[in-house]
C-alpha cells in the first residue's frame, strides 16, 4: 500500500487545536441476508459481491479523489491491514478478522465502506478538524448512491435494522477525536467522562471501541439513534456538545498557562528534549511526547507546523514506521532504534 498521507489524521481543519478528526458512520444491512453474526462464509461472499457491484458503479469508481477502490482484506498483507487500522479507517478487530470482508476506500481516504463488519455495510466519511456537517453530507451522498442498486433493510416503525440495538433507527454514529491535554492537566478527565455519559455519549480511546486513551486523545460519539432524526443528532452534537468540549479544553489550557506556566513549559520542552535525544523509542512514548509537543505548538511555545506534527504522530505507529524503515518490522530493539532515529531526524529537519 502506498502512503500518500492523504489520511485525515495527517491533515489540519477548523478547530484542529482541539478537534483532530470528525467522522460520520452509517450502519446499513441488505434485505434478504442474515446479520453478519449469523452469516456463513458463503453468505458473506455473496454480500461482498452485491456491495462490490454497487461500489463499481461508474459514478463511484471514477478516477477522482472520491473514486472508490475495492480491497479484499482477507487476502491483503498483514501490514496493509494494520496500516488501515492505524489510519482509523477500519477497526482493529476488522483488520485482524479471518472471515471474508472488504473495504471500499476513496483515493483521498476520506470516504470508505467496511463490508461484513458488525453490519453488512459501515459507510463512513472521515475528515480533519471540526467538519461534521461536511462529513454528514458526504456520507449521506455515498449512502444514496449505494442505495440505487442495493435494498437496505428498513422497518417503517424502527427505521434501519442493525445488528446492534443501539444503532437501530437512523443508524448513524457521529464522532470526533479530541486532544484534551488541558483537561488532563486539570485532572478533569473523570468529570468529562461522567458528563458525557449523562449526555448519552460514548467516550473511547485513540483507536475507538475497546482501546485506551493514548497521548490525551479521546473519541466522543453519540449513543442514541432510535427516535431521533439524523439532522437532530447532528445539530445537537455539532452545535452543542462539541462547542462545550472545545471551550472546556481551551479554558483549561488558558488557566494552566496563567497559573502553571512553568509546568506547561516543562512538559512541552522536556518532551521535545526527550524525543530529540532518544536512541530507543516505543510507540507509546513517542505518542505521549508528541502529544505534549502538539500542546506546545497550539499554545505558541514551539515554532513547528501542526500538520507536520500530526503526520509524525501517524508515522511513528508500527506499521507506518515499517514502511519508512524496514528495520522496524523486525520488532524488538530494531524497531525502537528505527523509531528513535526517524523522530530525531524529522525534528532536526523541522527546526532547521
Amino acid at each position: 500500500m502506498t502512503i500518500p498521507f492523504a489520511a485525515a489524521l495527517s491533515q489540519i481543519g477548523p478547530d484542529s487545536d482541539v478537534i483532530v478528526t470528525s467522522r460520520v458512520r452509517l450502519a446499513r444491512n441488505i434485505s434478504g441476508f442474515p446479520f453478519i453474526s449469523r452469516a456463513s462464509n458463503a453468505v458473506r461472499l455473496e454480500i461482498m459481491r452485491v456491495v462490490r457491484r454497487a461500489v463499481e458503479q461508474p459514478s463511484l469508481s471514477n478516477e477522482s479523489d472520491r473514486g472508490l477502490r475495492w480491497i479484499e482484506l482477507q487476502s491483503a498483507p498483514s501490514r496493509d491491514r494494520i496500516l488501515l487500522a492505524e489510519r482509523h479507517l477500519v477497526s482493529r478487530h476488522f483488520a485482524n478478522n479471518d472471515a471474508p470482508r472488504a473495504l471500499a476506500l476513496s483515493r483521498d481516504e476520506h470516504a470508505s465502506v467496511m463490508v461484513n463488519e458488525e453490519d453488512h455495510l459501515r459507510i463512513q466519511f472521515l475528515c480533519a478538524g471540526s467538519r461534521l456537517p461536511d462529513a454528514f453530507a458526504a456520507a449521506v451522498a455515498l449512502e444514496s448512491s449505494l442505495a440505487e442498486t442495493t435494498n437496505f433493510a428498513f422497518h417503517p416503525r424502527w427505521g434501519y435494522l442493525t445488528a446492534c440495538p443501539t444503532n437501530v433507527g437512523c443508524g448513524i454514529r457521529l464522532s470526533a477525536m479530541l486532544h484534551l491535554p488541558g483537561v488532563q492537566i486539570a485532572g478533569e478527565v473523570g468529570r468529562i467522562k461522567r458528563a458525557a455519559r449523562d449526555l448519552h455519549l460514548a467516550v473511547r480511546g485513540y483507536y475507538g471501541e475497546g482501546s485506551e486513551s493514548s497521548g490525551d486523545f479521546f473519541q466522543f460519539s453519540n449513543q442514541t439513534t432510535l427516535g431521533a432524526s439524523e439532522e437532530d443528532l447532528l445539530g445537537e452534537f455539532h452545535g452543542n456538545v462539541l462547542p462545550k468540549l472545545m471551550s472546556y479544553e481551551r479554558d483549561a489550557r488558558a488557566a494552566a498557562m496563567e497559573k502553571q506556566r512553568n509546568r506547561i513549559e516543562d512538559l512541552v520542552f522536556r518532551a521535545q528534549a526527550s524525543l530529540t535525544a532518544a536512541r530507543l523509542l516505543t510507540a507509546a512514548s513517542a505518542t505521549r511526547n508528541l502529544s505534549r509537543m502538539r500542546l506546545g505548538i497550539v499554545l505558541g511555545l514551539l515554532p513547528m507546523d501542526l500538520a507536520r506534527l500530526q503526520r509524525l504522530l501517524l508515522q511513528v505507529q508500527p506499521a507506518h514506521l515499517s514502511v519508512i524503515d524496514p528495520r522496524a518490522a523486525e520488532g524488538g530493539d530494531a524497531e525502537l532504534e528505527a523509531r528513535a532515529q526517524f523522530v530525531r531526524t524529522t525534528l532536526a529537519q523541522t527546526s532547521s
